[in-house]
């Protein structure tokens, strides 16, 4: 007994005191919750509210490193924390919703395709992890997988909105954008971050302005506005690759 007594505890009491920050976390649990409502709706039916939940868990995740960094309390548990959330919320949900939705009548090819984007949301998120010393902050490093869970579940809000029948030409869009957001994912093509606009920092007054008129024209009709929106950034950073590609070509 006394042995037992001796022995030093498992775990260190300074570990035991150490806690993580919660303001931060909130905001990523809360994107977490919004990718798990997103897959109970879609696993009802409720597709319109399965795409909802994925465009509320792009903005939870927008904000909390935002809210990190400008609380000063950024962490290691934050920022594994938020990549599990992202890998839920933005990797397994929209493959989920876009197989239940539109790619399971298609058989293999529907679940294969459902595979591919989950699959390099994963390798996405990993690469991100381990390049983030290396990469130019100002891009993406690839589609980031907000950029293309939005852009499938924009199809998915859009036709429901419109009530469109989904028949083998939809399937087939709906197929061939999961293949085209997931491989885009892992591309090497440049996207722009938006990383360097800094809040802190004062704006001029029409910028004000045009973050009132882009709020206005988002509500005005959601489902087209942002599915449109997010098509013209995934294919952005295309446009931006060729257009080095040929700069480079003229510079040689």
């Amino acid at each position: 007994m006394s042995e037992f007594r001796s022995r030093k505890p498992l775990l260190n009491p300074e570990f035991r005191r150490r806690g993580i920050y919660l303001l931060p976390n909130l905001f990523t649990t809360g994107a977490l919750f919004a990718g798990f409502y997103a897959i109970v709706m879609a696993m009802n039916a409720h597709f319109d509210q399965a795409a909802v939940g994925i465009f509320v868990a792009m903005v939870l995740d927008g904000l909390d490193g935002r809210i990190a960094r400008l609380t000063r309390t950024q962490s290691a548990f934050g920022a594994e924390y938020d990549s599990l959330s992202d890998m839920v919320s933005f990797g397994a949900a929209p493959a989920l919703i876009m197989y239940v939705w539109a790619l399971q009548p298609m058989g293999r090819l529907g679940w294969i395709a459902a595979f591919v984007y989950c699959a390099c949301a994963a390798l996405r998120l990993a690469r991100f992890n381990t390049n983030l010393e290396i990469i130019d902050k100002r891009y993406f490093q690839g589609l980031p997988s907000p950029a293309a869970a939005a852009l499938c579940a924009g199809l998915v809000w859009l036709s429901d909105d419109l009530g469109i029948v989904r028949e083998t030409t939809l399937r087939l869009v709906a197929c061939g954008i999961t293949i085209f957001a997931g491989i885009t994912m892992v591309s090497n093509v440049p996207f722009y971050s938006f990383k360097d606009f800094n809040l802190r920092r004062s704006v001029p007054f029409w910028a004000i302005l045009l973050v009132v008129l882009a709020m206005i024209l988002i509500s005005s009709n959601p489902p087209v506005i942002l599915f449109l929106g997010f098509v013209a950034y995934s294919l952005s950073g295309y446009v931006h690759w060729l257009w080095n590609m040929r700069r480079n070509r003229r510079d040689r």
